[in-house]
């Protein structure tokens, strides 16, 4: 069945979910504070308009805290009463929280829906999608969440789904670490560049995620698919569960400390596999 549905934020991740949704015969609007971002959405037959109001079905891609909570407080303020809100940022699981709570007075429906993959996987529909919320309104919604991938995960009725995003995001920065060491390590030791990527590519260590960077780092090519200033921002959220959980994260705060190092090295704008970038200058290595 066709449904009203409009999309706050069409960045990398949220154009495509907007489009995906529009192929699937819904009515879809879309709005964005970039004008550039507005055109590419207008190119791919969305419309653009405040369409808030009218819709059964609210779907936000966000930066970060405070971009969720203004956006909760608009949708709680003028979403029709009995709406759905499907939320796929990252954020930390308070805020989000808070978002919730304010909906729920206002009659206002929430799945928070984290998504795992990068743009590549979300313009193919290929991405992991973690729920949490009403479980009712999760199968409800489900039609509309499949059209971004095939793994569907409800995880409970509160905030679980942000927390596992972190988890998630956790691991992915570490690989970057990991990445990082191993390969300046066999570098300094005189392996060539290729030869450790076909033979990590082809070991026991080559999850998905490395074999999908391996193309990409194989060339030394650091175009973002997640920059190094967005990987801080999340790892920042992680070590403040940890920190609140009362978990310790040793590993992770190195890691974010390379984070850092990359950004103060100008890196901040490239993929955050520009760590190892990092480690390359700190062992005497040239970076390309």
């Amino acid at each position: 069945m066709s449904q009203k549905i409009h999309v706050i934020g069409v960045g990398k991740m949220g154009l495509p979910m907007a489009r995906h949704l529009l192929a699937a015969g819904h009515t879809v609007t879309v709005e964005d504070p970039s004008a550039e971002r507005l055109a590419l959405a207008r190119e791919a037959g969305l419309g653009v308009a405040d369409g808030l109001a009218q819709a059964a079905v609210i779907v936000s891609s966000l930066p970060h805290d405070g971009a969720l909570l203004a956006v909760g407080e608009r949708v709680a303020a003028h979403a029709t009463r009995g709406a759905a809100w499907i939320d796929t940022s990252t954020v930390s699981p308070a805020a989000s929280a808070r978002a919730a709570g304010a909906c729920a007075q206002a009659g206002v429906q929430h799945l928070r829906c984290t998504v795992s993959g990068n743009n590549h996987m979300a313009d193919a529909a290929q991405l992991t999608v973690m729920a949490s919320g009403p479980k009712a309104l999760h199968e409800q919604l489900l039609p509309l969440l499949r059209c971004w991938g095939p793994n569907h995960f409800w995880l409970g009725d509160a905030e679980q789904a942000r927390l596992m995003k972190l988890v998630v995001n956790l691991m992915i920065a570490q690989t970057s670490a990991m990445l990082a060491e191993a390969l300046s390590l066999g570098q300094k030791g005189g392996l060539a560049w290729d030869d450790m990527w076909g033979v990590i590519g082809a070991s026991a260590v080559a999850s998905p995620i490395v074999k999908a960077k391996s193309v990409q780092l194989g060339k030394h090519d650091y175009t973002p698919t997640f920059t190094v200033g967005q990987m801080n921002k999340d790892i920042d959220l992680i070590l403040g569960e940890g920190a609140r959980l009362q978990v310790p994260l040793t590993q992770t705060a190195a890691t974010r400390q390379l984070m850092a190092a990359a950004q103060a090295q100008g890196d901040a704008e490239l993929d955050y596999a520009a760590i190892i970038r990092v480690v390359q200058r700190a062992s005497g290595l040239g970076v390309d």
